[in-house]
């Protein structure tokens, strides 16, 4: 299987598990061990924490949602975008290792992402692809709303393939050293209480 394939398997075994219990404060368990399959456990995590996400912001949209559960969910939003950062960063080094003994060709190009800042992506849309599915086929909505959802459906499926292509593409220049990686920490300012000016202000 190439690396695409394992990652939508992945993320398709990850949404099926969580919608068995559909509840975002399940205990989570992750699949794969990381000493025996570091990559599927590092995938598996990675869409376990977007999966949550995903539906943590459905629930902050409750226009009746107390003020109180809305500030304590905002903050649970904001530590997990710092786990999902993190995780990306996870991913990236996990490629770095894979590659790091390749030799870079004199014309080789950085691309304007790393890789997986694009299996971030690809995360992101098989939740859309699940939750459009559940939309196309949700037989209490009407055949109107049925056929518009199933049209975005094809759409996001279309997408997929794409971007799987583009991921593998991308592997396969780094692996053989026509593209080079070059990864840049995420230096996200809100959270850090030296770089925040109204955290720094309380302490």
């Amino acid at each position: 299987m190439t690396f695409t394939e394992i990652a939508n398997a992945v993320f398709k075994e990850v949404i099926d598990t969580y919608h068995v219990v559909d509840d975002p404060y399940q205990p989570f368990t992750n699949a794969y061990d990381k000493d025996t399959d570091l990559l599927k456990h590092l995938l598996y995590r990675k869409c376990w924490i977007d999966t949550v996400q995903w539906h943590y912001e459905d629930i902050i949209r409750d226009p009746n949602i107390d003020p109180i559960a809305a500030l304590d969910l905002k903050r649970k939003i904001d530590a997990s975008n710092q786990d999902r950062t993190d995780m990306v960063e996870y991913i990236d080094s996990y490629f770095l290792d894979q590659y790091g003994g390749v030799e870079v060709q004199e014309n080789a190009t950085i691309n304007t992402e790393s890789p997986a800042w694009g299996v971030d992506r690809l995360s992101i849309l098989a939740l859309k692809v699940y939750h459009m599915n559940e939309e196309a086929t949700r037989m209490d909505a009407s055949e109107d709303h049925r056929t518009a959802c199933q049209k975005k459906l094809d759409v996001l499926l279309e997408q997929r393939v794409d971007l799987s292509t583009a991921i593998q593409q991308l592997l396969d220049d780094i692996a053989h050293g026509r593209k080079y990686m070059k990864v840049y920490k995420q230096m996200k300012m809100y959270n850090d209480d030296e770089l925040n000016p109204v955290l720094r202000g309380q302490k």
